[in-house]
């Protein structure tokens, strides 16, 4: 383990979280609130005391990033990136409590989107912007935002975008990675400046409409209102949200390829078939199943196509409360957080390409079963598959199930909820979706102490896909050869 180069990392990225604060510090300022510029400036100054001097001090001699330091930088980092995000929440009193305060920000990181906030009244505009900018830094990886901003940090990056990256395979859409950093950031920014001018033309103000850019962009689905969109009531918001959410859950690889007019690959993209085929079908379905609900069509398919935009995208956002929708529906709903979008996207779940994986390997097994002597090969986007990749994405599912029963079972242990709820919690906090069935279809307040810790290791192994979480524990990770 080269341990002067994780540290030097872990410094640039501490000091990049008490840059990405300096919005919030401000818009604390502009709204006159300085408690809440107090709350943001404190952990700023922590995070430069202690980020500056591991980054500039600690040169390695190595600057090889294997593996091992790649993982082991992407699982500390955002572990520290949370601690010291909670602390905004706790310094400006919305969250006092300091486990609450954690769970949030895991959250808000993770761009799960799961909430200890029951009263959104009069809370404070900066305080409330952070909460909603760390879906942001999130969504597209702080690891890539930093690459993006250091290309020179390490000599080896890939790993580190590849342990952070969600999905099967990273995005790198041109040879160096520092320069695909870029490029994702700048199509990420300017979606999210082009959804911030589409909501004010709707009618939002510019406090609201930045929040809920930012938290659309991250697939996060952190609101300044209880009823989230349902607080606006406007069918225009919802178009413009739901449409960006869809396209959120897209792999920006296809975007690049947009800009520099390869319209082949997209065509091409099996995954994005899928992606949207499962979004048509889901809301058609839905469509149909709530329709007595609503009296008529048209507001069943208004309600439907967000609510599926939401969940399938892994954001959160809601305008209604589909825990009051028929069984089919809500049946469907919990499939969608199964699944999620695209590889690549800034969206959580197992990931289409996974789940298409999965289902043709499942049909290659009953194919063998009448021709065992015959080849096959699964195919995917024209191409054959490696068994190696068969077998990582089969443990993937398997470690998947596993993360969210174990979890269900250790929220259960605090007998509060039944298990539905525990079930739905563990399911929508391993995908980060954020809202789920039952109890916690608004927020997470009734869990106790336990079980949001659990719940936050959750995020975190479902943000980070499992593995840089769990190799924290590996005692391999921590020999020196």
């Amino acid at each position: 383990m080269n341990k002067r180069l994780v540290i030097h990392v872990i410094g640039a990225i501490l000091m990049i979280e008490a840059a990405a604060m300096l919005p919030a510090l401000v818009i604390g300022l502009i709204y006159r609130e300085p408690g809440a510029a107090q709350a943001m400036l404190y952990p700023m100054l922590m995070l430069i005391a202690l980020g500056l001097p591991l980054w500039l001090l600690v040169k390695p001699k190595d600057q090889n990033l294997r593996a091992k330091e790649g993982f082991t930088v992407v699982a500390l980092s955002w572990l520290l990136l949370s601690i010291f995000g909670a602390l905004p929440f706790v310094f400006s009193g919305m969250i006092p409590n300091f486990v609450d305060a954690l769970f949030e920000a895991v959250s808000g990181f993770t761009t799960t989107g799961a909430t200890v906030v029951t009263n959104f009244e009069n809370r404070p505009h900066g305080i409330m912007f952070w909460r909603a900018f760390t879906h942001w830094i999130g969504g597209m990886g702080v690891l890539v935002l930093t690459l993006a901003l250091l290309p020179q940090m390490t000599g080896r990056t890939s790993h580190l975008v590849r342990a952070e990256s969600p999905g099967p395979s990273m995005s790198k859409i041109v040879p160096k990675m520092g320069d695909s950093a870029k490029i994702l950031y700048l199509i990420y920014g300017a979606l999210t400046v082009i959804e911030f001018i589409a909501l004010m033309i709707a009618g939002m103000d510019v406090y609201d409409a930045a929040i809920h850019a930012i938290s659309t962009a991250g697939t996060g689905g952190f609101s300044t209102y209880g009823d989230s969109i349902g607080a606006f009531n406007s069918p225009a918001i919802e178009i413009i949200i739901m449409v960006f959410m869809v396209l959120y859950g897209v792999n920006f690889a296809l975007y690049y390829s947009i800009l520099i007019g390869n319209w082949k690959a997209v065509k091409k993209s099996e995954e994005l078939r899928w992606y949207l085929g499962i979004f048509a079908f889901s809301t058609i379905a839905i469509t149909a199943f709530v329709t007595p609900l609503y009296g008529n069509v048209f507001s069943a398919l208004r309600f439907s196509s967000f609510e599926v935009a939401s969940v399938v995208s892994t954001t959160g956002f809601g305008v209604v409360d589909f825990n009051t929708w028929p069984q089919s529906a809500k049946a469907l709903i919990l499939i969608l957080m199964f699944f999620g979008s695209c590889a690549g996207s800034t969206a959580g779940g197992m990931k289409i390409v996974r789940v298409a994986l999965l289902c043709k390997l499942g049909q290659r097994e009953i194919r063998r079963t009448f021709q065992p002597r015959k080849v096959q090969v699964v195919r995917f986007e024209g191409k054959g598959v490696e068994e190696a990749q068969l077998s990582q994405i089969s443990v993937f599912f398997f470690v998947y199930l596993a993360l969210i029963l174990a979890g269900m079972f250790l929220i259960s242990l605090e007998n509060r909820f039944d298990v539905q709820t525990n079930f739905s919690a563990a399911l929508t906090c391993v995908s980060n979706v954020g809202p789920g069935f039952g109890a916690i279809a608004s927020d997470f307040a009734g869990y106790g102490p336990f079980a949001k810790c659990v719940l936050s290791v959750l995020m975190l192994a479902g943000r980070l896909e499992m593995f840089p979480i769990l190799v924290l524990f590996h005692p391999a990770l921590w020999r020196k050869n």
